[in-house]
């Protein structure tokens, strides 16, 4: 996806933290899919360029199968939205999603996919930390950054322990999902906006999920990749 140097020793330096083992990587995918559990579903689409980054969990089983970052229900979810507000009309197609997510930057807190679905345990969350924290901080060029679900937003306080706090008051907040919080990552200034975890089985906000990115969308500036 990127010509710069820096990415290609990312992606090499996170293949080798996985090849050091004791992480439940969901193998049977990995061999459907003909595909090195070693290898991060990163960046299979998106740009380094953009403004506006989406950060979530972990990849499923449809992102090992294509090597292509939030393209299952949830990720499905948030590419509509794209859509949408960058004046799509209708339900987009396949290519259409792949298109606009072009115009976004795209990570995980662990670009592996996890047997049986369930969150990486916060240790081996700590482990990329350092690759995940460079992505966001050095590689990428944007600043305000969607970030799906709890396990991603508590993220940040593994990567910068002073944001332990201000992440705790956040979540505690009933209007979390309207609210932003203005982060410094390894120097770099970003802005967090948290949103639900846009999974089916999320019966809770599932439904209100795209009316809650529509509102993010607005007011982050989005309006498609030419401003991306």
């Amino acid at each position: 996806m990127s010509a710069d140097p820096r990415y290609a020793a990312l992606l090499a330096a996170l293949a080798a933290e996985a090849s050091k083992g004791a992480m439940p990587i969901d193998l049977p995918v990995y061999a459907e899919a003909g595909r090195d559990p070693t290898e991060p579903v990163l960046l299979g689409s998106g740009s380094l360029s953009a403004r506006l980054g989406i950060f979530g969990r972990d990849p499923g089983r449809n992102e090992v199968i294509q090597g292509e970052p939030f393209i299952g229900a949830g990720g499905r979810l948030v590419r509509d939205g794209l859509f949408a507000a960058a004046g799509g009309v209708g339900a987009p197609s396949e290519a259409d999603r792949i298109a606009i997510g072009a115009g976004a930057f795209w990570a995980n807190t662990v670009p592996y996919k996890p047997l049986g679905n369930k969150a990486w345990s916060v240790p081996i969350k700590r482990r990329f930390v350092p690759q995940i924290a460079t992505l966001l901080a050095e590689l990428w060029q944007g600043d305000q950054l969607l970030v799906l679900g709890n396990e991603a937003l508590t993220w940040f306080a593994l990567a910068e322990p002073t944001l332990k706090g201000p992440i705790a008051s956040l979540m505690a907040a009933p209007d979390r999902y309207h609210q932003s919080l203005p982060i410094t990552l390894r120097g770099k200034a970003l802005v967090l906006h948290p949103l639900p975890h846009p999974s089916p089985l999320n019966a809770t906000w599932y439904p209100r999920f795209p009316a809650l990115l529509a509102e993010r969308l607005q007011q982050v500036g989005w309006t498609g990749p030419e401003a991306a």
